[in-house]
């Protein structure tokens, strides 16, 4: 069985579209869909600017010449707040000056008038495929206030600075993170970072909170290991 362009996509990405021709904002909304994304369409720079911020969206496709408010304006504020959601520029065939003025302001690519469809739909795909590399690196991060644990890459970081830990450190830091806001007894640490064959005294992790807490919450830091007298240990904001 011949199978048609689009009919395998199962692509959910929502994208809008600011275009104030009526042909080209048609013939993109079109080949989207038929390429699986879900589309919306604003014919105008206000339009468009309200139409962003009422929803999220994975991908822009922005006309820079545009009645209302041009393309470069809400680029420009677009990037205010969000540097995360790709932005493709459709920018006249002579405009260097609005390239150029576009990709300083965050713009993730252009593409010029007029443009082949399968050129613009690759381009749209690797923005995509850029985004959702982006999006895993970040679930690879345990989080809580300015702390930041990668267990991938194994890194550590309050606020903007690295802390070096050794290796059981690091396991003990990553278990807290794990479950953070939840009060854990020194049993259930020593089981959990030591393992079953682990002869010793639970005041190891006494030891090792000491040594995290040295590392972890400086004096000018707000405190996030908290002992609770008689149980363990949690860690977590206190507001």
């Amino acid at each position: 069985m011949v199978i048609e362009k689009g009919e395998t996509q199962l692509n959910k990405e929502a994208i809008l579209v600011i275009e104030d021709e009526e042909k080209i904002a048609r013939l993109l909304e079109l080949e989207l869909e038929f390429e699986g994304y879900k589309v919306t369409k604003a014919m105008d720079g206000i339009k468009g600017l309200e139409e962003y911020r009422s929803n999220k969206w994975d991908l822009i496709l922005l006309d820079v010449m545009l009645p209302g408010l041009s393309g470069i304006e809400i680029l420009r504020r677009i990037r205010i707040n969000d540097s995360h959601t790709p932005v493709l520029l459709l920018t006249a065939k002579d405009s260097v000056e609005d390239k150029v003025s576009g990709l300083d302001l965050g713009a993730n690519d252009y593409i010029t008038k007029p443009f082949q469809i399968e050129e613009l739909l690759a381009r749209v795909r690797v923005a995509l495929r850029h985004k959702a590399a982006e999006k895993k690196e970040e679930t690879d991060w345990l989080t809580l206030a300015d702390l930041r644990l990668n267990e991938k890459t194994r890194e550590v970081l309050r606020g903007e600075d690295f802390i070096e830990l050794t290796p059981r450190e690091f396991d003990l830091l990553a278990y807290l993170l794990k479950n953070k806001m939840q009060v854990l007894n020194r049993d259930q640490i020593l089981e959990a970072v030591w393992g079953y064959d682990f002869f010793g005294d639970t005041n190891v992790v006494d030891v090792y909170i000491r040594y995290l807490r040295k590392k972890i919450d400086s004096p000018e830091k707000e405190p996030l290991i908290h002992t609770i007298r008689g149980v363990g240990y949690v860690l977590k904001v206190i507001k």
